[in-house]
């Protein structure tokens, strides 16, 4: 349960790890349980969705992605993030080229839309009875064997909506994942973002804090200035209205489903940002070539 006092200690650390980040060799902790938040907080917030070799290597998947899936004709679901915006790109170019003709894109954010409109991508609206041939994004972590994923982790924008962009994915037909190698693993660590309401979000927060007691931390999300227990002084709303739990996993999270089906029945949880769907395949990008999981075994495309 989050109490008042508990509420402090856990600003106090994060005060301590805002600043260490940039100071490592400074942090002193006073216990253990300390350090593993320390080390979710940064993984789930410092990762940046890069494999060495950078953008070359994501903007191989991302046109893998488009050759192979994307036909004339389809309702296409925009993704939002790195290789997702790459994706968005050469696909622009694609309809520029007349190698593929009359393809409408559904952003799932305002970045995906800006980055469409400036493509040369027509556009339409997410509506409920929208029907989605295909849709590409990326994901912030995707559990291996399952490939349940996890959206959502770094959003900061109110115009931003979780909840949208996990209802295109799941409207499409077939989905694909773009990821880097080290975010496609078992033994998850870090963040699951949760939408909440947020008239009693203290009650639905202590509920989470509470089946979650001892692996994981909840915090609400701010949209300006420092993360922390009650997000500051100006929480995260989000357009459709609710605030951003972030449930900072301090152990290595053994099942993403289970999470979601505990999640599912907490009073006040609106949604989440895990995601499963059966029509979905992964490109996974690496130095050595692209990896695409649908199922497995895997199939490895060479790399050149």
């Amino acid at each position: 349960m989050i109490t008042k006092s508990k509420k402090k200690s856990k600003i106090a650390l994060m005060w301590t790890s805002i600043s260490a980040i940039q100071n490592p060799s400074f942090i002193a902790f006073k216990n253990v349980n300390d350090r593993r938040l320390f080390r979710a907080i940064t993984r789930a917030s410092g990762s940046s969705g890069t494999v060495s070799g950078g953008s070359s290597v994501l903007l191989r998947a991302a046109k893998h992605t488009v050759d192979t899936y994307i036909k004339s004709g389809m309702v296409v679901g925009l993704g939002s993030g790195q290789a997702s915006g790459l994706a968005i790109q050469y696909l622009g170019r694609q309809l520029r080229a007349g190698a593929l003709k009359d393809v409408v894109g559904i952003p799932t954010s305002i970045t995906s839309a800006t980055e469409a409109a400036t493509a040369g991508i027509p556009l339409d609206q997410y509506q409920d009875s929208s029907q989605i041939d295909f849709a590409f994004d990326d994901a912030d972590i995707i559990e291996e064997g399952t490939l349940v994923a996890v959206i959502g982790r770094q959003g900061s924008r109110g115009d931003e909506s979780i909840l949208e962009e996990k209802s295109i994915l799941n409207a499409a037909d077939k989905l694909v994942f773009i990821v880097p190698e080290n975010q496609f693993k078992g033994g998850l660590e870090g963040s699951i973002p949760v939408l909440v309401q947020p008239l009693n979000w203290m009650d639905t927060a202590e509920e989470i804090d509470d089946m979650f007691l001892g692996d994981a931390e909840v915090w609400r999300r701010p949209s300006i200035g420092h993360a922390g227990p009650l997000g500051g002084d100006f929480p995260l709303i989000t357009k459709e209205g609710h605030n951003v739990l972030d449930v900072i996993f301090t152990s290595p999270i053994q099942s993403l489903a289970e999470v979601a089906e505990s999640l599912d029945k907490v009073d006040g949880v609106v949604d989440h940002g895990i995601i499963s769907k059966s029509q979905c395949t992964v490109v996974i990008a690496s130095e050595r070539g692209l990896s695409i999981v649908d199922g497995f075994p895997a199939n490895v495309v060479e790399g050149p």
